[in-house]
């Protein structure tokens, strides 16, 4: 080994590999809350859209019942 190396603990390794993780970690959970958020929205959206499309043909394929008396 030459003068200015020294040998990698395993403490060492477990340190950095735990700093890493809790990154990673903190902007997974930042993600998923922006995530969910988007496809609650999408989703309102969607069921909004179908309401209105399923609206419009009701109105069109009604039927008008017109009753007389003789």
């Amino acid at each position: 080994m030459s003068a200015g190396t020294e040998r990698i603990t395993r403490d060492q390794i477990e340190a950095k590999f735990r700093e890493l993780t809790g990154e990673v970690s903190d902007e997974v959970e930042s993600t998923k809350s922006q995530v969910v958020t988007a496809g609650l929205a999408v989703g309102v959206l969607l069921i909004a859209a179908v309401f209105l499309i399923g609206r419009r043909n009701g109105r069109r394929r009604s039927a008008v019942v017109e009753v007389r008396r003789v």
